[in-house]
């Protein structure tokens, strides 16, 4: 079956073809661990797992490589500025290797959370030293590097193809590199760190010797180092954000090609921004970004913001607003009260005409049309709504196509009855609606939510049902 994608470095849609049949090596940028993951990073993560789902689903093995940048990520692209991992050291008062232990961690459970695939080979930047030093030894031996007084610099003038994930030539690129801030010993704008040198003054937490001093490896050296080490020279597919194509990824191609003579890597897909009202995009550096633990504060569920994410294209930029998040997570609840009419009516029937077998492949072709998720939905909805299609028959088509979305479809409906507070609670909110105070109702509704009861207004009155909400 044809899988397309969306290639970045080509700039159109592709027939994916793995360099081994039926196999796809996939390598995903991971976090940067002194800080929790925003939602902006998250819908890159769920980005992530719906392709290697989706790949999956329709036949393919997948090796999936991610790593952990617990190391070497400085706050400028022009390779200046403190170490993030120092950084939050600083802020909560803890060593770094603390601080990135629990910020792995608290990834991991959020990563979870929204009921994302673990990775097969999750790689900590701080445990491949060896391989990046070896790395940038093969870029010396060949002449791409030179020394200047904070560590040793990839010469990008003399990488002919540096630039073109992001569309344009080396001249262009090194001219492109001149917004950042410029270290005047550098010969290119462009150029960047492969290795830095630790600073005078306090001693830094994490720091290596190496053939040129003591330090600690730039933070593009080691996506390529880890990436080639478990996927080979070159391998089927590279992910992240947008936001890296111009310098983080563009790197990554320069160092690894310079160093080997061969292309890196084959297929290159980027997600979207997340975008608040009025900001560009959710970053950390603009304070204020929204977690999971925000969604829950909300009485949001991980997977509300899952379905969220899957109401646009992965690659077209997605405005989150709280109502358009509460609006996903009303869908999200409706299809699974239609998955439990359709598991009761379902009950000791046996489906022998694999009815849904046409919509399966509906479903399919949406899938590998570049993750057409929004057109996989509609799908989804069109068999639910099917007048002739029998229960067991949409129940088989919900539980494939499940697999691909990741939506916990099939969960079993919560079964503790309401106590005494949400009763209340749900008598204080239908009152308040009743005086057209809307302001409190909604405010209760909120609360009943969070506290599992999801409340809906119809023109028979107000409905409530409980969820469990993970």
């Amino acid at each position: 079956m044809d899988f397309t994608v969306y290639n970045t470095l080509t700039r159109k849609k592709e027939l994916f073809k793995p360099l081994k049949e039926n196999t796809a090596g996939v390598y995903t940028c991971g976090p940067t661990v002194y800080n929790y993951a925003h939602l902006g990073n998250l819908r890159t993560y769920i980005f992530e797992d719906t392709l290697k789902r989706a790949l999956i689903f329709s036949g393919f093995s997948v090796r999936h490589v991610m790593n952990v940048t617990d190391v070497g990520h400085l706050v400028s692209d022009a390779d200046e500025g403190a170490d993030k991992m120092e950084l939050g050291s600083a802020r909560e008062g803890k060593p770094a290797w603390e601080i990135a232990k629990f910020y792995t961690e608290a990834f991991f459970n959020d990563f979870k959370a929204l009921n994302c695939l673990m990775p097969d080979i999750i790689c900590k930047a701080t445990e491949y030293i060896k391989e990046m030093t070896g790395l940038i030894k093969k870029l010396e031996a060949g002449g791409f590097t030179y020394k200047i007084s904070d560590g040793i610099y990839f010469d990008t003038s003399k990488f002919p193809a540096y630039g073109r994930l992001a569309g344009h030539s080396n001249l262009e690129g090194i001219k492109a590199g001149a917004r950042v801030e410029f270290n005047s010993e550098k010969r290119n704008p462009s150029d960047f760190a492969l290795w830095k040198f630790s600073p005078s003054g306090p001693k830094r937490q994490m720091q290596w010797p190496s053939p040129w001093g003591i330090g600690f490896p730039g933070w593009h050296i080691e996506c390529s180092a880890m990436s080639m080490k478990y996927l080979g020279e070159t391998f089927d597919i590279h992910c992240g954000g947008v936001d890296h194509i111009a310098i983080h990824h563009s790197n990554e191609i320069a160092q690894a090609e310079a160093a080997t003579g061969k292309p890196f890597v084959n297929y290159w897909m980027h997600a979207g921004f997340l975008v608040e009202p009025c900001k560009d995009k959710m970053a950390k550096s603009a304070g204020g970004f929204l977690t999971v633990a925000a969604l829950r504060e909300k009485g949001c569920a991980p997977l509300d913001y899952r379905y969220f994410c899957y109401t646009a294209h992965y690659r077209k930029q997605l405005e989150f607003t709280w109502e358009a998040l509460d609006s996903a997570g009303r869908s999200l609840a409706s299809l699974r009260e239609h998955v439990w009419n359709l598991q009761a009516a379902a009950k000791d029937k046996i489906n022998v005409l694999k009815s849904e077998a046409p919509y399966l492949v509906k479903f399919g072709e949406a899938l590998r049309d570049d993750l057409n998720i929004p057109m996989a939905l509609a799908v989804v909805w069109e068999v639910l709504r099917h007048q002739s299609l029998d229960a067991q028959g949409k129940l088989a088509f919900i539980e494939k196509a499940d697999m691909a979305l990741g939506l916990d479809l099939t969960r079993p409906r919560a079964q503790a009855s309401l106590n005494a507070e949400l009763s209340a609670l749900i008598n204080e909110r239908a009152a308040a609606r009743a005086a057209k105070d809307f302001k409190k109702s909604d405010e209760l509704r909120k609360r009943l939510r969070e506290k599992g009861v999801v409340v809906e207004d119809t023109p028979s009155g107000q409905r409530w049902k409980l969820l469990v909400i993970p």
